[in-house]
């Protein structure tokens, strides 16, 4: 028997106590993905979880890369209207999103901003608009998570005028062993973040799908997410 006293008796209460801790936040992840898996919960907390990248790097980028929006501009996936802070002045501006609880945010932002936009409710693959219809599409973080990447690019590449713009900033495939740790992650990461892929190597899809890239940056952001490492901003046009 082991005295109160006694080390191993000390070393047994701590590894008790070091169990139960390691249990209590296994149960708290699993509370909380089941929890950020409703899209109204995503929806709600959205803006607040990435305020610290939009009001710096994030937000950076945005403006860098839509002061070359230009015409009639579709984006893709708006989510609660991040972008909206970062367009320059256009002649018409249209919002998909899929998600009645994103596009609901969507369009009071758009509305307490006081811009006319139209906000349609569309997937990426299956946008109701015309052949050759718009002069730009912007993409920001929404292709690692849509079901059928190919279908959406194919989608992009239809209504884009034959002299438009893609305008696209999305977090990409990496190397070596940050591609391993990405395929990994990809097992649990889309039941955490509402069907994002890690691994999905989106800029060597939009090449397949026939875009030829004007100017491109690869970047490590400086605050980085899980494994969201490697992102790409850049402009491509339809070859």
């Amino acid at each position: 028997m082991l005295r109160a006293g006694n080390p191993e008796a000390r070393l047994s209460g701590v590894r008790r106590r070091a169990l139960i801790a390691g249990l209590g936040a296994v149960f708290a992840g699993v509370a909380l993905a089941a929890w950020w898996q409703r899209p109204r919960l995503f929806a709600a907390g959205y803006d607040r979880l990435c305020a610290s990248a939009e009001r710096g790097w994030m937000g950076e980028r945005r403006a860098a890369l839509l002061d070359a929006a230009r015409g009639t501009v579709l984006e893709i996936g708006a989510g609660t209207g991040s972008n909206l802070d970062h367009y320059p002045p256009l002649e018409r501006l249209i919002l998909s999103e899929p998600s009645p609880h994103m596009r609901r945010r969507l369009a009071n932002r758009a509305a307490a901003a006081g811009l006319r936009v139209e906000v349609l409710d569309a997937a990426a693959e299956d946008l109701p608009l015309p052949d050759d219809s718009v002069d730009t599409v912007v993409v920001t973080l929404v292709l690692c998570s849509v079901p059928d990447v190919g279908a959406a690019i194919a989608e992009i590449r239809r209504v884009l005028r034959p002299d438009g713009r893609l305008l696209m900033i999305e977090h990409v495939r990496g190397e070596g062993r940050v591609a391993r740790a990405q395929d990994l992650a990809d097992r649990v990461w889309p039941h955490l973040a509402q069907g994002c892929h890690p691994n999905r190597d989106t800029a060597a899809a939009v090449a397949a799908a026939g875009f030829s890239r004007i100017e491109a940056e690869r970047f490590v952001p400086p605050e980085r997410v899980g494994p969201l490492i490697p992102h790409v901003a850049g402009t491509y046009r339809p070859a």
